[in-house]
């Protein structure tokens, strides 16, 4: 029992009958020119999803959920940001190391570069991989003439679409993990006769694998939610080029009900990597 209760004073007041105010990590009381905003702030972020929650039709749900063309097009969507992440991985933790350990003109230009597409518009991506790999692009009309390969509008432009806007995250993720790591372990490894891809593959990356696991889980769900770039770059075929995000765009126009519901499973994924990302992205209380 505290002093306040023995003194019989009411829960959460001080003993002269003022209220107990929310105090930061050092004890101080929080200013209201800081709290109010930051109240707003959080009924902004949670607000839209509570009406989303609101107004998902439960009782109808199963059903639309059960419908050949959601499966279809969640499927393809978890497929294609399957492959687009492999992409990412195979490509984006070389150029993480690249940027993090090797000193060469111009690195900031272009990291720079690398991370346009976290700022670049969707739709204007998905210009530029038509303008770069479409059948008339300075890259997609050799591919095509030499090797009979089209990627826009096909299940592999998807894919193409989705890791162009999900491998920065990567890149980003593994590099800061890079440079917090500590280079004194590669250069031991090299004093041992270790190449540096030896050192690379037996050393650093197991050092770096959380930063690379959290980089590959973000770059999934950039993705998985990516529409711009996709229904610009790939289009949108049901079966074949719809991905959960476009079914949503076209639900929207003529079933808001079923909107809704693959709006909620896209919420329950986000919720998904955000759970699984907890220990490196949310504090401990």
């Amino acid at each position: 029992m505290t002093p306040t209760d023995k003194a019989g004073a009411a829960p959460g007041t001080l003993r002269d009958g003022r209220r107990l105010r929310i105090r930061t990590g050092d004890g101080r009381g929080v200013p209201l020119p800081l709290l109010l905003p930051a109240l707003a702030g959080l009924a902004f972020l949670l607000v839209p999803l509570a009406g989303l929650l609101v107004r998902t039709p439960w009782h109808s749900l199963p059903g639309l959920l059960a419908g050949a063309q959601v499966w279809q097009a969640l499927q393809l969507s978890l497929i294609c940001a399957t492959a687009a992440t492999a992409v990412s991985l195979v490509v984006g933790v070389p150029l993480a190391w690249l940027l993090a350990r090797v000193e060469f003109p111009g690195r900031g230009l272009v990291r720079a570069l690398v991370t346009l597409p976290l700022v670049l518009p969707p739709v204007v991506g998905g210009v530029a991989l038509l303008m770069a790999l479409g059948r008339n692009g300075i890259v997609g009309q050799w591919l095509d003439s030499w090797f009979g390969i089209t990627l826009p509008f096909t299940t592999a432009g998807v894919v193409v679409a989705e890791a162009f806007v999900a491998l920065p995250f990567l890149v980003i993720s593994v590099e800061g993990t890079l440079r917090a790591a500590d280079p004194r372990y590669e250069e031991a490894a090299a004093t041992l006769g270790a190449s540096r891809f030896t050192a690379f593959r037996r050393v650093t990356l197991p050092l770096i694998a959380p930063g690379i696991a959290a980089g590959a889980v973000l770059a999934w769900a950039r993705a998985l939610g990516e529409f711009g770039a996709t229904i610009t770059f790939a289009g949108n075929f049901p079966g074949r080029t719809q991905t959960m995000p476009l079914a949503v765009y076209l639900a929207l126009q003529s079933d808001p009900e079923a909107a809704i519901a693959l709006s909620l499973v896209l919420l329950a994924v986000s919720i998904a990597v955000l759970a699984a990302l907890r220990d490196r992205w949310v504090a401990a209380g």
